[in-house]
């Protein structure tokens, strides 16, 4: 679950010192012209196709790459160097004769709150971040299995907030006691957002190739936008929560974070779907998963004709002067050229009750959630040195210091131990916000016939959550500091066709997607050779 994000300066020293580091210490990588940075999917399976690039290859690359940089920006707690390179060479001794399909050899990070299972990644540990879960034989996800299932090579962990920001009011975003602080990539001192945040940080940093998230409550939303890339939120059910340390089954969600809209849809094709081990959700979402899958609304006239709601008051209130106001209205003219029709200046009943958890219940009932969910998923392992919330409560008061107990605590573990399962209390809220979802963005898009509604960066992610309703975060632009800042689509359960022509329509007509700055240090330095 991620906090809203508070403004962040500039740190330029601490960002030259990076530059400095990561010129110095990235192998060099040069050959027959192939450009890894910012790579796509489909430019990657053309290489494969051409011969121009070996999975091993490219594997070995993204590998080196987490080593040079992830001192700086800490996006990965663990990398299986060994199982991904073995993975990938079986794939080149198999051959690429064309076409590529799937994930076929597009190497990946999990957050560290998805299980992998056997196969490729079975060495990683899934902690959350805590120390308290290190060494626990995790469960393999449904997420992962349909990963491997698409031919991908899991690379690695990404880093997290810790228990995905559900332990502590104040820790920073991207700070766990196992990865420590994860930094923006942008700028190192500017929020990266949580709790997605080494997912987004290492996609961003063109540490890997894509990267899976979970969302409760802006998880996959915030981090995408403050690191300037894609994040899609799907419907609750439509991918397996299967083998993921849980928050609340009623609002988790797992979904891809990558550099664009294209890049993530063929995630999202390859991880969708039923899973016996979640078999209500994914049984009841299914229904949702159109013929020929996802792809398929990749439209570059995707915003013709779609009627798009702006949420105006409360969101898109910036100073005049400011580079958001006037960046956000050349993004609505963009959309009124492509063929949009933009109803401004609407509101979404409620929206204060909605945006506050406390007064519309949703923290009430994600306490008892998580409870009864970790608990039930822990008992489930078939080793861990933890078997319940009241034992990780346990374990961090007596690593104190490793846990950082002084300064963060673990106050929401506290009350959420203090709950006894779903009664009248948790009830009574679960029902507050389905009704203030129906009174609310159902009755909005209803009554205004909309296809999507349109926020700024994470600012209603409570809204989509609360409903169990899609969203897509795509980067919007940079402050003056050159802090990324981004837009989100957001729509009814199922509306993931329409959200992805309009994401996706607009990606392409505003480019506004730019690597870290560091990448300029770098360029000469990323071919590749034919040796990995």
């Amino acid at each position: 679950m991620a906090p809203p994000r508070p403004p962040s300066p500039l740190s330029p020293p601490q960002f030259i010192i990076v530059v400095v580091v990561v010129a110095i210490v990235l192998p060099t990588i040069s050959g027959r012209g192939f450009e890894i940075e910012e790579a796509t999917i489909d430019g990657i399976h053309r290489a494969f196709e051409s011969g121009e690039l070996t999975a091993a290859q490219l594997v070995g690359y993204y590998l080196d790459r987490i080593r040079a940089l992830n001192p700086a920006v800490r996006a990965v707690v663990e990398a299986d160097r060994a199982g991904a390179l073995d993975r990938a060479a079986r794939l080149d001794r198999a051959g690429w004769a064309g076409p590529v399909r799937g994930l076929r050899g597009i190497p990946v990070l999990l957050k560290d709150n998805i299980g992998t299972g056997t196969g490729t990644g079975a060495r990683l540990n899934t902690t959350a971040g805590s120390l308290a879960l290190l060494g626990a034989a995790p469960r393999g996800s449904g997420a992962a299995r349909r990963l491997r299932r698409a031919g991908a090579v899991v690379v690695g962990k990404a880093s997290l907030s810790e228990w995905a920001h559900f332990r502590s009011f104040t820790a920073p975003n991207g700070w766990s006691a196992r990865g420590g602080q994860g930094r923006n990539p942008y700028v190192l001192s500017a929020d990266p957002c949580g709790s997605s945040s080494g997912s987004a940080i290492a996609v961003a940093a063109n540490m890997v190739a894509v990267a899976l998230g979970t969302e409760t409550d802006g998880s996959i939303i915030c981090p995408a936008a403050a690191n300037s890339v894609v994040g899609i939120k799907p419907t609750v059910g439509l991918t397996s929560r299967a083998g993921v340390i849980p928050i609340s089954p009623r609002q988790d969600t797992v979904g891809p974070i990558c550099r664009t809209v294209s890049d993530a849809v063929h995630v999202l094709d390859a991880i969708v779907g039923y899973d016996p081990d979640d078999a209500e959700a994914t049984k009841l979402a299914s229904k949702y998963i159109p013929q020929g899958g996802y792809k398929q609304f990749l439209n570059l006239e995707g915003l013709k004709g779609k009627r798009l709601g702006i949420l105006r008051k409360g969101f898109f209130e910036f100073p005049p002067n400011s580079v958001q106001k006037k960046v956000f209205e050349e993004h609505f003219n963009t959309m009124r050229q492509r063929g949009a029709i933009l109803i401004d200046n609407l509101e979404i009943a409620n929206v204060s009750i909605i945006l506050d958890s406390e007064q519309s219940g949703e923290s009430i009932a994600m306490l008892a959630e998580f409870k009864l969910s970790l608990n039930t998923y822990l008992a489930q392992l078939s080793y861990s040195p933890v078997r319940s919330l009241e034992d990780v409560i346990a374990f961090n008061n007596k690593h104190k210091i490793k846990e950082r107990m002084k300064e963060y605590g673990q106050p929401i573990f506290l009350r959420a131990q203090k709950t006894s399962g779903i009664g009248p209390v948790e009830r009574s809220a679960i029902l507050r916000m389905n009704q203030l979802s129906k009174e609310g963005i159902e009755m909005l898009m209803m009554k205004n016939q909309l296809d999507a509604v349109i926020t700024p960066d994470a600012t209603a992610t409570s809204i989509l959550a609360i409903g169990g309703y899609p969203g897509i975060s795509v980067p919007a632009g940079y402050d003056k500091a050159g802090v990324p800042f981004g837009i989100c689509f957001g729509g009814l359960k199922g509306s993931e066709p329409k959200l992805i022509e309009i994401a996706y329509a607009f990606e392409q007509a505003t480019a506004v997607r730019k690597p870290p700055t560091f990448k300029s240090s770098l360029t000469a330095k990323s071919k590749l050779t034919t040796e990995c």
